[in-house]
Parts: structure tokens; sequence; C-alpha cells
């Protein structure tokens, strides 16, 4: 799991956690650190462009009022498959 700062000590049982190093106070970080911070920056910066593109439909980013059991599942499993077809659609 890549996470950002705003998880810190958020650590799952059986789950791989990458987060990236923070500069020590005075000091400079190792090149082995940057890299692997700017690996760890490449491959969320695709998720959140993902999440981005979920977003554009107001239903999920908003608050859902609906209380009907399992309509927000059904709602954020109806815009993913949209993003997914956006895409598709358009590398086609």
């Amino acid at each position: 799991m890549y996470k950002d700062t705003g998880f810190q000590g958020y650590e799952p049982a059986g789950v791989k956690t990458f987060q990236p190093q923070k500069k020590p106070k005075g000091k400079e970080l190792m090149p082995e650190q940057k890299e692997q911070n700017s690996l760890i920056a490449s491959i969320r910066i695709v998720i959140e462009h993902i999440i981005a593109g979920i977003k554009r439909y107001r239903i999920v980013k908003e608050l859902f009022r609906n209380t009907k059991e399992q309509y927000d599942d059904l709602v954020m499993e109806i815009a993913c498959a949209r993003h997914n077809f956006r895409v598709h659609c358009r590398q086609s």
C-alpha cells in the first residue's frame, strides 16, 4: 500500500506499506531515499489521477443522502465503471 504522511501510523495487518521518507531536520536525504521517494510519488500520482477522474461525477464527491441499503457502494461502482469506459474509449 502506498501512503502519504497523512496516514502515518496506519499499518494494517498483513499489508506491506510504503511511505516517503521525510528529510531529517538540518540534514539532507540520501540519494537512495530520494530515488525511493520519487518512485513512490510516480506510482501515487497515477492513483490520484484515477480518483480525480472518478470524482468528476458529483454524486461521488458530494454528500450522499440516500439511506437505502448498499446504494452508496452501487453508486461508486457505477462511477468507477463509467470512468473505466471513458478511459477505454479514449484509448481506442
